[in-house]
């Protein structure tokens, strides 16, 4: 027989999951959940009185917990964190709109990651990427005062759009935490080899890498290289440029560097021309891995295979692609 009280709280946390992340009514949730409303308005007031829900939502169930655990030992990981997968809900969804509920789910996630590992530490610098899911982190961090801590942006910036620009996602967790930032003052990639050379020949660029250099971990995320990709769609990516890329096997993206379908580094133009940190500095410090969106399955099983991921935030949904 089940454990009731586990049951229960399984319950709990999805109808949290629903009705604070998915937005959904008490009626909307009931149905999903196949339980009556008076039921659904008692699983999210034991959720409140329990600690399940907070700022944010802790979100661990029996079920994901078992497949968190199974991917950390098939990928020889520290740790992985999943959020919850609610197959129903997403099967009518389109592409975008799944992904982004992931992207929010996933930085909920890392929201609560980031929160206890700064709670726990005195003095800590962190390394940060780039991208969407990385300023759906952003966004889902309350903060709390922390002046002894440090943010640091450990590539260039992806897109001009002030939420996922590089600057104002390193601002947010500064201001958060009453804290230090410092932003990589450099694209996400230059024109030229040569411009490349300029930029990173900069001081204040010299500086911030160096300070990246000491983080005590680094918060990434992952791209594919398609052309659909979010790079091509931003511009950043011309025709010749993927063309270019795609025909030296280049795969996915991380952290300013391009990688080929088996985790190697690839041996393209791209890799020459992205201010970042260097490969052998990934290697040396700890990175955590944000991955959110049923399109990244391919990119995140290349990641992987790079054996620099050390702990994996990601969708519950996702996390079903990679379990073959």
């Amino acid at each position: 027989m089940a454990d009731t009280r586990s049951t229960d709280h399984d319950l709990a946390v999805r109808a949290a999951w629903l009705y604070y992340v998915h937005g959904k009514g008490q009626e909307e949730v009931a149905r999903a959940l196949h339980v009556s409303r008076f039921k659904v308005t008692r699983l999210l007031a034991a959720a409140r009185d329990s600690g399940i829900v907070k700022i944010t939502i802790e979100h661990e169930m029996a079920e994901t917990l078992a497949l968190a655990d199974w991917i950390a030992r098939r990928w020889n990981l520290k740790e992985c964190i999943l959020t919850p997968y609610f197959e129903d809900e997403v099967a009518g969804m389109s592409d975008d709109v799944a992904d982004r509920l992931a992207r929010r789910s996933v930085g909920i996630a890392a929201a609560n990651h980031l929160t206890r590992r700064l709670q726990n530490a005195e003095q800590v610098t962190v390394g940060l990427g780039s991208g969407r899911t990385i300023a759906a982190l952003a966004e889902a961090f309350t903060g709390f005062p922390k002046p002894n801590a440090c943010f640091v942006s450990i590539c260039g910036s992806l897109t001009h759009t002030a939420s996922t620009h590089a600057f104002e996602v390193v601002q947010r967790f500064a201001q958060a935490c009453g804290a230090e930032g410092h932003f990589l003052a450099a694209p996400f990639l230059t024109d030229s080899v040569q411009d490349f050379d300029v930029i990173t020949g900069q001081r204040i660029v010299q500086e911030t890498l160096a300070l990246a250099r000491t983080a005590d971990f680094h918060i990434v995320s992952l791209g594919e290289l398609t052309r659909d990709a979010f790079l091509v769609r931003q511009g950043l990516l011309t025709e010749p440029d993927l063309e270019s890329a795609l025909a030296a096997g280049a795969a996915c993206d991380m952290a300013g560097k391009f990688f080929d379908a088996e985790g190697r580094l690839a041996e393209c133009d791209l890799n020459l021309r992205s201010p970042s940190l260097s490969i052998g500095d990934l290697e040396r410090q700890e990175v955590v891995l944000l991955a959110a969106g049923r399109r990244k399955g391919a990119a995140l099983r290349s990641i992987l295979k790079t054996g620099l991921i050390d702990r994996l935030i990601l969708d519950g949904e996702l996390a079903t692609q990679i379990l073959g």
